[in-house]
């Protein structure tokens, strides 16, 4: 196995990368207990040492992200007897990493915590920063806690039987992380698209390198977004009012935040912070991977659900926008506002 490992200190954890080559298959010895879903079930048992541990097997889909499959994973870990200092391992893509490290972050008050992203979204996103949830009363990740996990294994070689589906949605969060600080990959991102989607593993692995070296930058310097962190919301509170009045599983997470962020310069553009030969580009980079640039939904319901997001903060809605690539800010908007962006 070729490996790189890169080290970083959030808040008062310590989360260790480990980029696999294009090829290596994930290798994980530490596991006391594996939660996966019946999608990546397959990848456990050719996972090194994990293979051999004791296994809770969910069903796939974003209504496991409840109460009740939380509590199945707590019950597993009593069931089978482990203390603080064992290691649960989550094995699958975002749904998996948020439910096993928000299940990690209360076993006995926070126990090990590896986790290996299955999903492209999950490798560039979900599996590092410490993010844990549950959807909760039909708002989308609204419980939760920050537990960053001791280990993050990205194995580019596991994309290989990915849905094109769910392979789509990832590259939502990749060109969105490719916006918030990385120059030459929004370029890489223009300039190879062939490859990307032809999963070429050479590309791909320097795509999913690249993007969340993106986040981690920016995760390290602000853990529990009090700061710089709510950049990585950029497209979020668009998208996940999206997901809640469409309903959860009608349009991807990934979709959802490529129609989002293309909100979201449409924002700026009218708020006049970002030019219109910005907003132009992303529509051109999200339009080229073929996501959709327009929803059919409730203008009300839409802005209705955005005054449950997380990012309210003293009675005031906030959104990021950008004036260019790596260039970013966090603006206040009133409702009015946002039923003009909808409109156009």
């Amino acid at each position: 196995m070729n490996a790189e490992k890169r080290s970083f200190t959030l808040g008062g954890f310590s989360s260790d990368v480990v980029f696999y080559d294009s090829v290596s298959p994930l290798n994980i010895s530490n596991a006391s207990l594996v939660v996966c879903d019946s999608n990546t079930e397959h990848i456990v048992e050719s996972c090194g040492g994990a293979a051999h541990a004791h296994r809770l097997v969910l069903s796939p889909g974003e209504s496991e992200k409840s109460m009740p499959v939380l509590e199945s994973i707590l019950h597993a870990g009593v069931e089978h007897g482990l203390s603080r200092g064992d290691t649960i391992v989550g094995i699958g893509g975002g749904v998996i990493t948020d439910l096993v490290g928000f299940a990690a972050s209360v076993y006995m008050r926070g126990c090990h915590l590896v986790l290996a992203p299955t999903s492209l979204l999950a490798m560039v996103d979900a599996a590092f920063g410490g993010k844990t949830g549950i959807n909760f009363a039909g708002y989308k990740n609204m419980v939760g806690t920050f537990y960053p996990a001791a280990e993050v294994h990205v194995a580019p070689s596991v994309l290989a039987s990915l849905p094109e589906l769910e392979f789509h949605s990832g590259l939502g969060e990749t060109i969105k992380n490719a916006l918030l600080g990385d120059e030459g990959l929004v370029e890489l991102l223009e300039r190879e698209h062939g490859a990307i989607v032809a999963r070429s593993p050479e590309v791909l692995s320097e795509v999913i390198r690249r993007g969340l070296l993106v986040k981690c930058r920016i995760v390290e310097q602000d853990l529990t977004e009090t700061g710089v962190r709510a950049y990585l919301n950029l497209g979020h509170t668009f998208a996940h009012a999206l997901e809640s009045v469409a309903g959860f599983g009608v349009w991807t997470h990934g979709e959802a935040v490529a129609w989002g962020t293309v909100r979201a310069a449409r924002l700026g553009e009218v708020l006049g912070i970002t030019p219109t030969a910005y907003r132009e580009r992303i529509e051109r980079l999200f339009a080229g991977y073929g996501f959709r640039l327009h929803a059919e939904a409730s203008h009300e319901k839409l802005i209705e659900a955005m005054w449950h997001d997380k990012k309210l903060k003293d009675g005031r809605l906030f959104f990021v926008v950008q004036s260019g690539v790596g260039q970013t800010q966090l603006v206040p908007v009133e409702a009015e506002i946002l039923h003009k962006v909808l409109r156009d």
